[in-house]
Order: C-alpha cells, then sequence, then structure tokens
C-alpha cells in the first residue's frame, strides 16, 4: 500500500467536515492504466456513499477505508503474497487488523480494497457493461468484504449478492448477476 514518500497519486484525503453517516474513503492512484475509465473518484465515492445509506449497513456508517486503483501485476504481487494465488483477480480486499500490543483507536479504519485495471475492464467489454459501473460494482463487492461478508458458502454468496445488486439499484448499476438479456 502506499506509504509517505511514495510515488502514488492521493486522488482524495480524508476530511475533518465529513458528516458521520458517511463512509469516508480515500483513493489512492498505485498503478495502473485507468484512463478507459473516465474520471474514477466520482464513482468510487458514489458507490460506497450508497453502501453507507443501506439500511441493513450501518457499521459502514463513520468509517474510513481505502480503495486503490493498481495494475493486474500489482493484483497478481498481493494474491500470491496473501492469499497463495499466482494469478490476477478484479478486486482484493484487506481488512484492517490491529498490530499486538495495546488497544488502539483504529476502529473506524475498515481496511483497504485493491482494484486491478486490466482485469476490471476487460471483464466489463466480455459482459458487454459499462467499465464505470463493473468497477462501481466491484467497490460496493470489496467494501462488504471489509464490512465481514463473503460469498463462501451458498447462503452467504446470496446474501451478499443481494445487497450489491440493492445498493447499486440505489446509483442506476444494473443487477450485476442477471443473465444478460438475448439479442
Amino acid at each position: 500500500m502506499a506509504t509517505a514518500g511514495d510515488s502514488s497519486t492521493h486522488l482524495s484525503s480524508p476530511v475533518d467536515a465529513e458528516p458521520p453517516e458517511r463512509l469516508l474513503l480515500t483513493v489512492v492512484a498505485e498503478d495502473g492504466d485507468w484512463s478507459g475509465f473516465g474520471p474514477v473518484e466520482e464513482p468510487i465515492q458514489q458507490a460506497a456513499a450508497a453502501l453507507a445509506r443501506h439500511r441493513h449497513l450501518p457499521a459502514a456508517r463513520g468509517r474510513e477505508a481505502s480503495v486503490v486503483l493498481g495494475s493486474d501485476a500489482l493484483v497478481r504481487r498481493l494474491n500470491k503474497t496473501y492469499r497463495g494465488k499466482d494469478a490476477s483477480t478484479n478486486v482484493l480486499s484487506f481488512p484492517y487488523q490491529s498490530p499486538p500490543g495495546p488497544a488502539s483507536d483504529d476502529g473506524c479504519y475498515l481496511g483497504d480494497v485493491v482494484l486491478a485495471a486490466e482485469t476490471i475492464r476487460h471483464e466489463a467489454a466480455d459482459r458487454g457493461i459499462e467499465p464505470r459501473h463493473h468497477l462501481q460494482h466491484l467497490v460496493v463487492h470489496g467494501l462488504l468484504h471489509l464490512l465481514g461478508y463473503d460469498h463462501q458458502a451458498e447462503a452467504a454468496a446470496e446474501e451478499m449478492e443481494g445487497l450489491e445488486t440493492e445498493i447499486l439499484a440505489t446509483i442506476g448499476v444494473a443487477d450485476p448477476y442477471a443473465a444478460p438479456a438475448a439479442s
């Protein structure tokens, strides 16, 4: 992740004036070609705000997270290092873990979501959907992982997919799990 003194571009930073009901995101441009998505800050923030407004997700309100814009190569390295999988994927989520020792006041930080530009762009093209909408879906998906949701068991997957679909509908993104329309 980005550290002090690195060459990352910070697209936004925490602002003290944010209302407590918001999910505050820091978006970090770390790697990858994101030019095919148009401006990315606004759709990412829109997706996070929709998630924080959802009636079943009050745990997101007043919390913070980072969204890292990466490349397939970055995500592949992280996936290999932390999950033992030598392959890229569209999104990885890293929930915050307190360091050992005395309790710290980090209760508001959820963790980091890392996105892979090339994979997201290719998936959107393969599915015939707007890259921006696929990006928003994966931001919501990654943030739900930070909140403890997963899709390992069928019931958990159905719950998570239902939340994603409901959240995305509020910002005009079609159900990402619906079968493609026949042409």
